[in-house]
């Protein structure tokens, strides 16, 4: 399940690629337009600044926007910088892969194969999806919404 601070993670890169790349958006108006705790918010930016998706500048004239297109971010990156692997279990995992501890033979073990196609999904889709195309998606709905 993706925890609460991933979501707001994506939302607010979302607000950022909205925005002109040259613009830089507070922490307060980020978390205003998304109806975001403000202080909560200001730790995720951070992570994200550490993991090269965003970039800041401090002092008069700061705040945040993306450190590269958002055509070049995906929902799996975000993620895994968030909330870590997307396996459901650790022996399936690319990333972090581990044995698991009660596991008699990894081949022939019906659960794993069934988890493996879980994650390979998962991954599928959020490593497929950047930024840039769920604004694409969004609009698109909002056109045969409207």
């Amino acid at each position: 399940m993706l925890s609460q601070k991933c979501k707001y993670a994506l939302q607010a890169l979302l607000v950022l690629a909205r925005q002109n790349s040259d613009e830089l958006l507070l922490v307060s108006d980020i978390a205003e337009r998304e109806n975001l705790p403000k202080k909560f918010l200001e730790a995720i930016l951070l992570e994200l600044n550490r993991n090269g998706l965003v970039r800041s500048r401090r002092g008069r004239g700061g705040g945040y926007a993306l450190a590269k297109p958002a055509d070049l971010i995906t929902f799996g990156q975000v993620v895994r910088i968030m909330d870590g692997p997307l396996a459901p279990l650790s022996c399936v995992s690319v990333n972090y892969y581990r044995k698991c501890d009660d596991c008699r033979d990894e081949q022939t073990c019906e659960i794993r194969k069934v988890m493996r196609r879980v994650r390979d999904a998962v991954a599928h889709e959020l490593d497929g999806t950047s930024l840039a195309q769920a604004l694409a998606e969004g609009k698109g709905r909002a056109v045969l919404e409207g």
